[in-house]
């Protein structure tokens, strides 16, 4: 990434303590010195610099309005004569950012919002709106956030991760719960992938089986495990769409499970209990923790023992992986915290105008959340690959028989 050098006036800086319009003529500035420098970058010279290496010149600037956090900026594009100058200021400017503020502005020009987020949608855009400043921002935006979430997939994705959050939208005069199905992917070099976001009525079999036929008719191929929590509609839908994947059970909800079925007279020692076996080191470590806990707890908190009982074997089929994968995929823990972004967003507005406004919002903010991951693998993937094909040869070797796979009864 190139570094430019800004310079801010003296003049600038009392006004910095004087409210909201100081920092956005700040930012101003900066963002027009930025753009001057990248223009001299591009041309290769100064202005008005002769040079041999000059690849073009400057034909005047055009002036456009960014809207921001800190108010309206007036940004001086600078143009030239080729009109081969592209900034990336404005394609750096978040989606999500617009995403929420258009939320917001619905919802005022829909008269279904309070004068509190009124007064928070004019901070945030700095100037007012009308219906069809909204329809002309949505146009924009809504292309660019499904370009994103129709992408086609491809490569293999040998770890996926499924989870479901509920937000509240208005559907006519009523106003109803909705389910956010979100879904990522570690790809085989390692690397994190939001793959889609789908709304639906609930989170049912059938929203679960549509969402995974969507997935597939993108090009999700390659599933080896699948992480999610056990909802009885998405484990049914995952056993009809990758019938050859294991299916990991996320450790943390049913720690959640087995925490809610025993008093809270016995409930720390329990949690801790549960602990010791899901950080077994091996399988068998793991089981005879197991014998000890159905032991130790099968008086005080029977529900629990057989809560975990249950769910013991799904909860632990990473432990077949190589040790360095199971921490970060026993759980869908990296679910969650995309869940926690969207929350953030959400709690502000808390009734989404329209299902649209909401894929919108929610579509956007993964798109940025999955440029972020783009820039560190999150996995070194030759060990898998080294184990996988170890479990593909004694496959080979054998005759076929039963497995924790995922067996499809449809």
């Amino acid at each position: 990434m190139a570094g430019y050098e800004v310079n801010v006036g003296a003049d600038l800086l009392p006004g910095l303590l004087g409210g909201q319009d100081g920092l956005a003529k700040l930012v101003e500035t900066v963002l027009n010195q930025v753009l001057q420098a990248q223009v001299s970058e591009a041309l290769c010279a100064q202005p008005h610099e002769r040079s041999e290496d000059r690849a073009g010149y400057r034909n005047g600037t055009r002036t456009r309005t960014l809207y921001t956090r800190v108010g309206p900026v007036t940004l001086r594009v600078p143009q030239t004569r080729e009109g081969g100058f592209s900034t990336e200021i404005f394609a750096r400017y978040q989606r999500s950012e617009q995403a929420f503020v258009l939320a917001l502005m619905e919802m005022v020009v829909k008269g279904v919002s309070t004068r509190k987020v009124s007064a928070i949608t004019e901070e945030l855009c700095g100037a007012s709106f009308s219906k069809s400043t909204v329809s002309a921002l949505c146009a924009g935006l809504q292309p660019r956030v499904d370009a994103f979430n129709e992408r086609r997939l491809t490569g293999e994705f040998p770890f996926v991760l499924v989870d479901a959050l509920f937000i509240n939208s208005r559907d006519g005069e009523r106003v109803v719960m909705r389910a956010a199905l979100v879904a990522s992917g570690i790809d085989a070099v390692g690397n994190r992938q939001i793959l889609g976001v789908r709304m639906g009525d609930t989170e049912s079999y059938a929203t679960w089986e549509e969402t995974f036929r969507w997935l597939k008719d993108r090009g999700l191929k390659g599933v080896q495990y699948v992480i999610s929590d056990d909802h009885g509609g998405l484990v049914k839908a995952l056993t009809k769409h990758f019938q050859n994947a294991t299916w990991q059970r996320c450790q943390v909800h049913l720690m959640r499970n087995v925490l809610g079925r025993c008093s809270t007279r016995v409930r720390a020692e329990v949690a801790a209990a549960v602990k010791l076996i899901f950080n077994a080191t091996d399988r068998a470590e793991a089981e005879r923790r197991l014998a000890e806990f159905v032991e130790r707890f099968a008086k005080t908190a029977a529900k629990s023992v057989a809560c975990l009982q249950e769910g013991f074997e799904d909860a632990m089929a990473v432990m077949a992986l190589p040790d360095k994968y199971r921490k970060r995929l026993r759980s869908t823990n990296m679910q969650e915290r995309l869940n926690e972004e969207i929350r953030r967003r959400e709690r502000v507005i808390r009734i989404f105008p329209n299902d649209a406004s909401a894929l919108r919002l929610i579509g956007a903010l993964l798109a940025e959340q999955n440029d972020v991951w783009q820039e560190r693998r999150y996995f070194d993937m030759s060990e898998f690959h080294e184990w996988k094909a170890e479990q593909d040869k004694k496959i080979l070797s054998r005759a076929p028989t039963l497995s924790r796979h995922l067996k499809s009864d449809l």
